[in-house]
């Protein structure tokens, strides 16, 4: 790949193992800074090179710690505008209160809307993410938003595997149009679960619409958290005569709480994510494999840096 004249890539602390693939896909140095915390918490950062009318790109996942990965992403934004750089783009692979992009009850705050606001506000100039947990937050933003998939990754693993009599399985009525990308691709039936939320962090799988007995189910999630979705879909599908051999794609492995543990049932056979958000080893088993989105966020930087069409990419 030639060299990208006038473009510095930074990273954040937030996944910079997934910062330096990209820098290696791109065949470039990541930009030189400084990131420490005061004794109060207070994060500080310092660019140690000169970004004066450079193309910055700044590779920061806001994943837990989610607030102090997104304020450490607002201050490296603003450290960059005061030292005037020409256009500052957030790569954000994992974009955090996403699950916040709606008011469901009174007096509740549209948390990814003011995330948006706050960037746009900080000094970014685009934004470039995978899989956002709802298409509409990019209108959030009144500044250019890449969405990018992760979708096409997970096609081609679970073709790959040769998998026989498999079910394509969205957990919830609100994934239903990501993962009908994935029945065309693999030409797969569709088996839908339906699923509500009778309290803050707990949910109820109702029922489960498709056939899916004699099965073997391939779960499409965009976001594990504490996994209880996942188990509760899990569940309904035993209850349902698939068999005892399911397997998991998650772009967002968050894996919170117990959520490892969870995970590591014996009728789940594989657990599949991405690197958007660094998986704990000491805790994963071989049960969970990664699928490295360097690669599609490298050539993502390149064509907005060379100002070229991104269309492919989110597909």
């Amino acid at each position: 790949m030639p060299k990208l004249e006038g473009m510095k890539i930074f990273s954040g602390t937030g996944n910079p193992t997934l910062s330096t693939e990209i820098a290696e896909q791109l065949g470039v140095n990541l930009g030189s800074l400084r990131i420490s915390r005061f004794s109060d918490g207070e994060t500080y950062v310092k660019f140690d090179e000169t970004v004066r009318g450079v193309d910055a790109f700044i590779i920061q996942p806001t994943c837990p710690p989610v607030d102090q990965n997104l304020v450490e992403l607002l201050i490296q934004i603003d450290a960059l505008k005061r030292a005037s750089a020409d256009r500052i783009t957030t790569v954000i692979p994992y974009y955090g209160y996403a699950r916040q992009e709606k008011k469901d009850a009174p007096r509740e705050p549209i948390t990814a809307k003011l995330v948006a606001d706050i960037l746009t506000t900080a000094g970014a100039n685009r934004v470039v993410t995978i899989d956002l947990h709802a298409d509409a937050i990019q209108g959030f933003f009144n500044i250019p938003v890449d969405h990018l998939t992760a979708i096409g990754m997970f096609c081609k693993y679970f073709k790959d595997k040769s998998l026989d009599d498999i079910v394509i399985v969205s957990p919830d009525e609100g994934r239903v149009k990501k993962v009908r990308e994935v029945v065309a691709r693999l030409n797969a039936p569709l088996a839908v679960g339906y699923k509500h939320h009778p309290e803050h962090q707990v949910t109820k799988v109702t029922h489960l619409a498709g056939d899916v007995r004699g099965k073997i189910p391939i779960i499409i999630e965009d976001i594990i958290s504490t996994g209880g979705s996942i188990m509760e879909c899990v569940d309904a599908l035993l209850d349902q005569g698939c068999k005892p051999e399911i397997y998991i794609g998650a772009t967002h492995g968050v894996f919170t709480g117990e959520a490892y543990e969870r995970l590591n049932r014996p009728e789940i056979k594989e657990v599949v994510v991405t690197n958007t958000i660094p998986l704990d080893r000491d805790r994963a088993s071989d049960k969970f494999k990664v699928l490295s989105v360097a690669p599609l966020l490298a050539e993502a930087i390149r064509r907005v840096h060379e100002n070229e069409s991104m269309n492919s990419l989110f597909r």
